[in-house]
């Protein structure tokens, strides 16, 4: 999946939490969510507010997705809640092979 059809599909799936996103959706999304929020906050504080709470939804939405193709439940994604080590456990599962034969 390219850059573009990452974005494409994202905002496709806006809140769509059923399915699976391969790690190229995933990491393609990561990269534009990171570059679109630091020009933001470039920009203004306000903005940057606005535009984070606008992909706040999308965001999850393909972590879960993510998390489905690696067959865990979406609910794992609460483990980023943990301080450092969540973010840790999240980074090493979005990284991860998709696993067959997959439940969701």
């Amino acid at each position: 999946m390219t850059f573009g059809e990452s974005i494409q599909t994202c905002f496709g799936k806006y809140a769509d939490f059923t399915g699976r996103a391969s790690r190229s959706e995933y990491w393609w999304w990561a990269l534009f969510n990171l570059l679109v929020c630091l020009g933001a906050a470039m920009i203004s504080d306000i903005l940057y507010g606005l535009i984070a709470l606008g992909l706040l939804l999308p965001n999850i939405a393909v972590g879960v997705r993510r998390l489905h193709d690696i067959d865990k439940s979406g609910w794992f994604l609460l483990v980023g809640l943990i301080p450092f080590v969540g973010w840790l456990v999240l980074i090493y599962w979005a990284v991860q092979e998709p696993k067959e034969p997959n439940r969701f």
